[in-house]
């Protein structure tokens, strides 16, 4: 169980640097507004950079999955159901993000033709890339739907366990809510603003659990 706790924290870490060096590359997990032109513009300027954000956008998807096995290896023992729950939906947000990738990957192709194309082509193409971010903005949704739900599961098994303090079991308990609500609201009005909070608090809970998985152990 100690390695299993070690490796957890790892991932937890590794997870959110992950995203902050994708986001460095031009992969963005969402955007609230799309400017197609400026987009493929910076993609057709660099767009090996881009590549490289996809494929660690792949292995940040891979590392959901591993993590979730990880954290169902450690929670089954206080509570089945709510670790097969957190099994079900955390996987559930890897795999919706792995499906949207060879969509997203053609944004490159789509850049390229964009730097030739006269208006009317133009505007196809723009329309095909509006497209394909938005469908990526809404799995996106869906898939922190999906971790909100595999958090609160998760973070109930903290609450009434010993495998962390309670109160990062609680914090967890809240982030989970807010980020499930606040991305149901944003489904229905694009323009709310609100969830970012409940992001604010899954990032310091994700910080603590698994600084606490990775270190405590040593301890």
């Amino acid at each position: 169980m100690i390695l299993e706790m070690i490796l957890s924290g790892f991932l937890f870490l590794f997870i959110l640097i992950l995203n902050v060096v994708m986001g460095a590359f031009g992969y963005l997990m969402e955007k609230d507004e799309y400017d197609p032109d400026a987009d493929l513009k910076k993609i057709n300027k660099n767009p090996r950079k881009f590549k490289l954000g996809i494929g660690l956008a792949l292995v940040e998807h891979g590392c959901v999955i591993l993590l979730t096995i990880l954290l169902f290896v450690i929670s089954n023992p206080y509570s089945m159901l709510l670790a097969i729950i957190l099994l079900i939906f955390r996987i559930g947000e890897g795999l919706i993000q792995y499906i949207n990738e060879p969509n997203y990957w053609k944004l490159i192709k789509l850049a390229e033709q964009h730097s030739d194309a006269r208006d009317v082509e133009k505007n196809k193409i723009r329309d095909l890339a509006s497209n394909i971010f938005k469908i990526k903005d809404r799995r996106f949704k869906f898939a922190m739907i999906c971790w909100s739900i595999g958090t609160l599961a998760f973070s109930i098994i903290l609450v009434n366990s010993q495998i962390a303090p309670e109160i990062i079991g609680w914090l967890g308990v809240l982030s989970g809510i807010l980020v499930g609500f606040g991305t149901g609201i944003k489904l229905i009005k694009p323009k709310f603003k609100g969830e970012i909070i409940g992001a604010l608090l899954a990032m310091v809970f994700e910080i603590l659990i698994g600084s606490w998985l990775f270190f405590s152990p040593f301890f």
